[in-house]
This record gives C-alpha cells, structure tokens and sequence, in this order.
C-alpha cells in the first residue's frame, strides 16, 4: 500500500554527515523527514518528525496517488548582537513522497498536527475492503456466503 522513494536519500545524510555541511536540507535542494507507517483497521496512518515547524510552513500536496509533504524550518532569529555558539537543530526544507497503492482512498484524506508530530490518516478505499459474495448454489434456493 506504501511504497518509499529515493533510496539514495540516506546514502547522501550520510555523506553530509562524514563530510560536513548542513544537518539538513537546504532551500534549494530538501532532506528527508522520519516517519512511521501502520495499518489500523480501515485506514492507513503516516506521522511524520516536524519539530519546530509552524504549521502554516506544512504543505501536504496530491497528484496521481502521491503523497508530498513539504515543510520548512528556519533558523533561530538571533536578537542584535547575540552570537551563535552551537548549532545542531536542522534547519531549511524537509520533504517525503509516499506512493500511496490503489487500495487507498485519497480523496478522504486527513492530516492533523500537534506537538511537532503531522499525523496523515489515509482510508482504504471501499473496493480494497474484505467483503462477502452470495453464491447461489444449484438446487438450493438459499444463496451462501464466500469471503472475498
């Protein structure tokens, strides 16, 4: 139902780590976000790592069953003459594409985001769903039932 891509994005956090540079994406070119994937019951949910990320800088964008989540961090607005010591908090443009299968309903998707966590509850579409089918058997006047 879910399929991950780019292969090559933790190849390249790695090399970004070896070698320097910055701990995330920048505005030209984004890094990729954590996330977790579960199945519950009728619906598929994805939540996605945001820390520090208004939530007007979240856009979440559909085309032909993939998923795009885009936000942005910025860095700290040091006040006037402060002068920053450590940096570690990734900042810039994050972004993930999701294939999202067939057995989905993306026309009720959902999204909620609360404490840095962006929470995308996605349907299983209705013919995905496990149904029965009648079956009417020869001689007998009562139809049974077969799982589909």
């Amino acid at each position: 139902m879910l399929m991950r891509t780019d292969p090559f994005r933790e190849l390249d956090r790695l090399t970004q780590h070896f070698f320097g540079g910055t701990p995330a994406g920048t505005w030209s070119r984004p890094t990729s976000m954590p996330l977790d994937a579960y199945r519950n019951g009728d619906e598929f949910v994805v939540a996605f790592d945001l820390p520090g990320v208004s939530p007007d800088a979240i856009d979440l964008d559909i085309e032909r069953n993939v998923l795009t989540v885009k936000a942005e961090r910025r860095p700290l607005d040091l006040p006037d003459g402060a002068q920053a010591h450590v940096t570690e908090r990734p900042y810039g443009v994050f972004s993930r594409q999701l294939f999202l299968g067939d057995a989905l309903d993306t026309n009720r998707i959902q999204a909620k985001y609360d404490n840095g966590v962006l929470v995308v509850r996605i349907p299983v579409a209705e013919q995905a769903k496990p149904r029965k089918v009648q079956v009417a058997v020869e001689g007998s006047k009562a139809p049974r039932s077969i799982d589909a």
